[in-house]
């Protein structure tokens, strides 16, 4: 199956519906020669848009794509890239979890410094800061956008509250909408894209672009005998996730859902990433890799698309609750 593209929400902006993100990947493990050859596989197949954010690897996960993309010498114009502010990789008062214009307007340079661009397509609020006033956000982030400096703006796990509100805002003053939220979604966390921004959609139009489709690795079904050595949950400030990777109740789900995948011919990552693209809402999935091999496979997963009839959808619904 070949790629599709989807406007990201109401905007004019299409995104491939697989997308390519460095969260995890990108620093400790992977740079150099990987790092292109991921890069590339992902292109290769027909991925326009790369996801990245300046917390991951503390500013090293965008130096990476940066020099990456400089040494593959992809034109500017052909593909989208975004970068996530919040966290700060800097100390100081006003650099560390925030949202004031002070830290927003110097972040947005250290990150195109960092990944060696003048613009940026994609810019998120990596949370929500309930400190600063959402006036002062929405007004850095559409100067943002007047300045040149990236192209659209959205947020990342927001409350839906928060969004409307800030939209309201932008569209009060006249200033630059949020056009996309940046969610977990996957077969074991679903409310929040299905229930909770339910009224955005049409309300704003609001796009997605998603995150952790393999719920942290969940569901490739490899931890359904425990944590292999030399998997994610066994790096160094990856503890959190190992207590999620053996929760007895979802590896029973991941178990069953395993014979769903065997029974379509398609390993249980595709499956489930497949699911996600099934959502018409979710305007790119964004999935991660630490080879090209991995990349191959993920992206494979298109092929699975069309499998997912209303009758497999049912059976996996029974599943997932």
């Amino acid at each position: 199956m070949d790629m599709e593209y989807r406007r990201l929400g109401a905007s004019g902006l299409k995104v491939s519906v697989l997308s390519f993100g460095s969260w995890v990947t990108f620093g400790p493990q992977l740079a150099g020669d990987v790092a292109d050859a991921c890069l590339s596989a992902a292109r290769d197949a027909g991925v326009n848009f790369f996801d990245n954010a300046e917390a991951y690897g503390g500013g090293e996960s965008e130096r990476i794509m940066g020099e990456s993309i400089a040494k593959l010498g992809w034109p500017r114009h052909d593909y989208v890239i975004s970068t996530k502010l919040f966290w700060g990789i800097h100390g100081g008062v006003n650099m560390r979890n925030t949202l004031n214009r002070k830290y927003l307007l110097q972040a947005i340079d250290g990150s195109l410094d960092r990944l060696g661009l003048d613009f940026v397509d994609l810019v998120y609020c990596h949370r929500p800061d309930p400190e600063t006033p959402i006036e002062e956000t929405v007004q850095a982030m559409s100067d943002m956008i007047t300045q040149g400096k990236a192209l659209y703006w959205g947020t990342s796990e927001w409350p839906a509250v928060a969004i409307q509100e800030a939209w309201d805002v932008a569209d009060r003053h006249h200033l630059h909408k949020p056009v996309v939220e940046q969610p977990q979604y996957n077969l074991l966390w679903r409310d929040r894209v299905e229930k909770e921004y339910a009224p955005l959609y049409d309300g704003i139009g609001l796009g997605l672009t998603t995150w952790s489709p393999l719920s942290s690795g969940l569901l490739t079904g490899k931890y359904l005998d425990g944590v292999p050595a030399g998997s994610r949950a066994t790096l160094p400030g990856y503890e959190w996730l190992s207590n999620l990777l053996t929760d007895p109740d979802r590896n029973a789900k991941v178990r069953e859902l395993k014979q769903v995948s065997d029974d379509l011919g398609c390993t249980l990552a595709q499956l489930a990433i497949a699911w996600c693209v099934k959502n018409p809402h979710v305007s790119s999935v964004i999935t991660g890799a630490s080879r090209a091999e991995q990349v191959r496979e993920n992206l494979a997963a298109l092929d699975v698309v069309p499998a997912l009839t209303d009758e497999v959808m049912g059976r996996i619904a029974a599943i997932t609750g």
